[in-house]
């Protein structure tokens, strides 16, 4: 990724695209790459223009944003997604974050809360706040028994230490948090979720949270 991050505005309110242009558009590391009013046109003008995050809408004509999410990145492996509407509802959550989100924030987030989240998932983190990992949480709660699946092979490649971050990460904590539980400075942990990333072949700590979840690694309330 360059200095500078190039972001694709997309949400079927002209309204909202142009009060979001106005926001990051004042910020001199931002670049609007593009906008689009639906998820059609947002997984067109993604592949034409390769920006490092797509701010998405969920709800929009013709493809929505979820749809949208599973396309860019399988076509755009680089491009980040970041959600942002004014749905909070947990198969809102839930959908976005399967389908590959790295991050998702409401609406009502304040501007400056906005550009630096874009800038987290363009650094190629992913931005889960514990309100997020509760409601995603709460999906597996309501789940059958029998929806957990037995935990893949390469889970086995995991160190015994790599394991337990992965169960603090799937929790929720940050990397302060889980370094204070884990007793290793921050630099460890984070080198620690690296490794665990590139053993099971995922891209970020969102998408370690539903992976663990999805195949038994950790189970609500643990």
């Amino acid at each position: 990724m360059s200095a500078r991050i190039g972001v694709l505005i997309v949400d079927d309110q002209l309204l909202v695209r142009a009060g979001l242009r106005m926001i990051l558009e004042l910020e001199p590391d931002l670049d609007i790459v593009g906008e689009a009013a639906d998820g059609v046109a947002a997984v067109a003008l993604a592949a034409a223009t390769s920006p490092d995050v797509v701010l998405m809408d969920v709800r929009m004509p013709q493809m929505d944003g979820i749809e949208a999410t599973r396309r860019v990145p399988a076509d755009q492996p680089a491009t980040r997604v970041l959600i942002l509407t004014t749905f909070d509802h947990d198969e809102y959550v839930y959908d976005a974050l399967r389908s590959g989100a790295s991050g998702f924030v409401l609406k009502d987030i304040a501007p400056e809360q906005l550009v630096d989240a874009i800038r987290v998932v363009a650094r190629g983190e992913a931005l889960l706040s514990p309100t997020i990992t509760g409601k995603l949480i709460e999906q597996f709660v309501q789940r059958p028994p029998d929806a957990a699946r037995a935990a893949p092979e390469a889970v086995a490649a995991l160190t015994p230490r790599e394991s337990e971050i992965l169960r603090l990460v799937a929790r929720g904590l940050s990397n302060a948090e889980i370094a204070a539980q884990a007793f290793v400075s921050e630099p460890t942990v984070k080198t620690h979720v690296a490794r665990i990333l590139m053993k099971l072949g995922l891209r970020d700590r969102v998408q370690v949270v539903v992976y663990a979840y999805e195949n038994g690694l950790v189970t609500p309330g643990t």
